[in-house]
Formats: structure tokens, C-alpha cells, sequence
């Protein structure tokens, strides 16, 4: 074990918006975005599943990009602009997103709910609900270990419907 005096110790400044408002917190160059978010921010809508950016669970927008909050170095994200799911949500109402999960069952136990609210949104922005085959591949980053992938899928493609109309309302 190192002597006290001897120890590496580093803090870098991480300047940030989290769903709208700035942030400007001093963190170790080795925390990750879904650390600062959960333990920092108290945001606990990423879930921190695999920790590996295997299992989707910590999914967040990051500049608009769905990203694995898990394998981000928050230092990396300096001047950045975070969505978590908390930050979905406007004047009291859902997402189209969050509500097409509701009302199409899209989640049981609801541990990866959140990281599969958040790429579907992804998914739908990025224009790839085409057809169930092409939503489930782009959807494939995010497990589900209750398997409710058929709701998903169909949360997902009305969840784009409902967007599509209401942008051209």
C-alpha cells in the first residue's frame, strides 16, 4: 500500500447539462456518467445493470446520441448535453415515448425500462421504425430479461406513429 503522502489523488472540473439545467461538478477522471448521474445528481433512472455496456440498462442521450452511460467517462462529457428519462417528462405529462410503454405493457419487472425508454426514443429520431424487424434490430443493445421484447417493438412503432402525427398537427 502506497504511504498517504504518496497516493494519487486528481479532480478535473465537468461542466454539463442534465436535462436542461447546468452542472458544475469536480469528479476523479475515472468516474463515469452513470456513476456521476446516479451518485452525484441523484438521478437514478439509468440503471447500472452489467456495468460493461452490455445490457443497455444505463442508456442515456448524450447530445442527442443514445449512449452506454456506464462505458462514458463523465470528464468526457464536458460541455455536453445529458437526457436521462427523468428529463422526459414535460409539465406533468409523459413522453409519447413513456406512455406507448404504458399502454402497451412494455415492461414487466422494469429494471431496463428506462434504457429501453430512452433508445427507443433514439430509435425513432434516428428514423429506424420502418418495420418490427428493423425496430428490433435497432433495439437489440438493450436486454430485457423478461422478455417483453414483442411490446417493446410495438410500444416503439406507435410511439412513432404518435410523434409523426404530432409533428405534422
Amino acid at each position: 500500500m502506497c504511504p498517504e503522502e504518496t497516493r494519487f489523488s486528481a479532480r478535473c472540473l465537468v461542466r454539463l447539462t442534465v436535462n436542461g439545467q447546468s452542472h458544475e461538478l469536480e469528479v476523479e477522471p475515472r468516474v463515469t456518467l452513470l456513476d456521476l448521474l446516479r451518485e452525484r445528481l441523484q438521478l437514478t433512472g439509468a440503471k447500472k445493470g452489467c456495468n460493461r455496456g452490455e445490457c443497455g440498462a444505463c442508456t442515456v442521450l448524450l447530445d442527442g446520441r443514445r449512449v452506454n452511460a456506464c462505458l462514458v467517462l463523465a470528464a468526457s462529457a464536458e460541455g455536453c448535453a445529458v437526457t436521462t428519462v427523468e428529463g422526459l417528462a414535460q409539465d406533468g405529462r409523459l413522453h409519447p415515448v413513456q406512455q406507448a410503454f404504458i399502454e402497451h405493457d412494455a415492461f414487466q419487472c422494469g429494471f431496463c425500462t428506462s434504457g429501453q425508454i430512452m433508445s427507443a426514443l433514439a430509435c425513432i429520431t434516428e428514423g429506424h421504425t420502418g418495420s418490427n424487424a428493423e425496430i428490433r434490430e435497432w433495439m437489440s443493445g438493450n436486454l430485457c430479461r423478461c422478455a417483453a421484447y414483442p411490446q417493446i417493438a410495438e410500444a416503439v412503432a406507435a410511439a412513432a406513429r404518435d410523434m409523426s402525427a404530432s409533428e405534422a398537427a
